[in-house]
């Protein structure tokens, strides 16, 4: 026994790897490594990995459940150093205006949501954890808690978000049905039900509340134009237990302790 636990603790101080059948192990694995420091989702992580694109030690790694000790091995993504992650996460909500792109840089120079953090922010790894379109607004959350983004954008994960969406004219009921049905849309893509509700009717426009429970790119959009809508405005009001409030445009803010524990456990992830 004694001479299993020197071998194991050698493997530690050298950085080799701990045996894979330890899943209770505080040690990560090097996909989950990558991913709670910011730099993808782990499945992103896997392709890299894969790909001999990733070091440790100096040692090209192709296995994804690789133990590591981030702060302590040295990981390298495309020859680049890999800071540890954080001891505390930041957690970011931002009130996303039109004309803004949802990523961290723009080959077409676009205004992006990067530019909109306050200085402070900017020093840190946050993504925008899923995307709103361009002529899209409201609620984005950026973090770089990248375990966070993994879970929430994973299609096995499924967090509410409610839409606030303006249409021109009058909705029939049966488009109403459809929605709640689940459609499938013109490229063929079968849609999950989604809740609708009119809200109020004004000035020629119908004032819509959805909620999706799925990641479709440019869901409401594509649902809308099937159905013969046309959207005048498209606005995110809540993430799971995130809600918008009064927060004006293209400002943003730290979520407090509570509103980050209850995200995370939203996501099925510990405090």
């Amino acid at each position: 026994m004694d001479a299993k636990r020197d071998k194991k603790f050698r493997e530690r101080e050298e950085g080799t790897p701990l045996p894979r059948s330890s899943p209770s192990s505080p040690v990560p694995r090097l996909n989950k490594a990558l991913a709670q420091a910011g730099v993808c989702s782990r499945r992103a992580a896997d392709e890299l990995i894969f790909a001999g694109r990733v070091r440790v030690n100096g040692e090209t790694v192709v296995e994804p459940g690789r133990r590591v000790e981030p702060g302590r091995d040295v990981i390298e993504v495309d020859g680049r150093p890999v800071a540890a992650p954080p001891a505390d996460h930041v957690y970011v909500l931002l009130h996303k205006p039109v004309a803004v792109v949802t990523t961290v840089s723009d080959p077409e120079g676009r205004p992006t949501v990067m530019e909109l953090l306050p200085p402070q922010w900017r020093g840190r790894r946050l993504v925008p954890v899923g995307r709103l379109d361009v002529m899209s607004e409201g609620l984005l959350l950026l973090t770089d808690d990248g375990e966070l983004v993994n879970r929430m954008t994973h299609p096995r994960h499924h967090m509410a978000k409610v839409y606030a969406v303006t249409v021109k004219g009058d909705v029939p009921g049966e488009a109403l049905e459809a929605m709640r049905q689940g459609m499938r849309l013109a490229e063929g893509e079968r849609l999950a039900p989604a809740e609708a509700r009119v809200v109020r009717r004004e000035a020629g426009n119908t004032l819509l509340e959805l909620v999706l429970r799925q990641g479709v790119n440019r869901q409401i959009r594509r649902m809308c134009r099937d159905l013969g809508l046309t959207v005048v405005r498209l606005v995110r009001t809540k993430v799971g237990p995130l809600s918008l409030g009064e927060l004006p445009k293209g400002k943003a803010r730290a979520l407090d302790a509570a509103e980050a524990q209850a995200l995370r456990a939203a996501a099925g992830l510990t405090a």
